[in-house]
């Protein structure tokens, strides 16, 4: 049995990087991890760039979900330069499906497109 490429490893790596508070309030820690092309389409249907998103981040701005937390992350190398994750999060009793694309630069595996979904979970059937 193999472990995932190591494009999926990266990609993995630098989403969870992401959950962390300490990175989603640093420019600098930003720029390592989200291409200089980055869109985001977020749970409410906002369109987000790079500049936006991270100005937004760093003044406190941007919604602060609280603690996020990941499940169900699956990765798929769909070529040399490009990995595409899916993932849930849940804070505070909020869910939400992601989709990320990630490209390789010279910089390294870098964060280029991320889209969230809300869901809720159904209720058990009887």
């Amino acid at each position: 049995m193999t472990g995932p490429s190591p494009g999926v490893a990266a990609a993995v790596e630098g989403e969870l990087r992401l959950l962390d508070p300490l990175v989603r309030a640093s420019t600098e820690l930003l720029d390592q991890v989200l291409h200089p092309d980055y869109r985001e389409v977020d749970t409410t249907g906002r369109h987000w760039d790079r500049a936006t998103i991270i100005n937004s981040l760093i003044s406190g701005r941007a919604p602060r979900p609280g603690q996020l937390t990941a499940s169900r992350m699956h990765g798929t190398q769909l070529a040399e330069e490009l990995v595409h994750l899916t993932f849930d999060t849940e804070a505070k009793g909020k869910r939400a499906h992601r989709s990320s694309l990630w490209r390789l630069t010279d910089a390294g595996w870098l964060l280029y497109y991320h889209q969230a979904t809300p869901f809720a979970v159904a209720p058990a059937q009887d």
